[in-house]
């Protein structure tokens, strides 16, 4: 009986990490696929944003940030999600570090503006 427990543990453990919004095995398959690599992780999590999923955007970056944790583009989504779902100390966490990387200032800008958080060396 025990051994028949462990694999649903691990199955839910596992299906937790993925994006919210699955609404098919089809649909699921897509989203692990996308997020398998970087790039198409952030076009995912861009078109979630799109869509308003923000939660599934979330978990979505979350699996990119584990791929390639030093990544800026998906740092900078991340935070600006936290602040989005009103998490804002979260996000000020995020955004700190950001600050010295080379972002393209119109990113910058997009990803910040529901934060209203000033580009390095932009007044105040």
């Amino acid at each position: 009986m025990r051994n028949r427990a462990l694999p649903l543990l691990v199955l839910a453990l596992g299906l937790t990490a993925l994006p919210a919004r699955a609404d098919t095995s089809a649909q699921l398959d897509q989203q692990l696929r996308a997020t398998a690599r970087v790039p198409s992780g952030l076009g995912l999590v861009r078109q979630q944003m799109r869509d308003g999923d923000l939660s599934g955007a979330l978990a979505t970056v979350e699996r990119v940030i584990i791929l390639d944790p030093l990544n800026a583009e998906a740092r900078l989504l991340h935070a600006s999600l936290l602040c989005r779902l009103d998490d804002r100390p979260g996000s000020r966490t995020e955004f700190d570090p950001l600050r010295g990387h080379d972002l393209p200032e119109a990113m910058w800008r997009e990803e910040t503006a529901p934060c209203e958080e000033p580009r390095p060396g932009a007044g105040r």
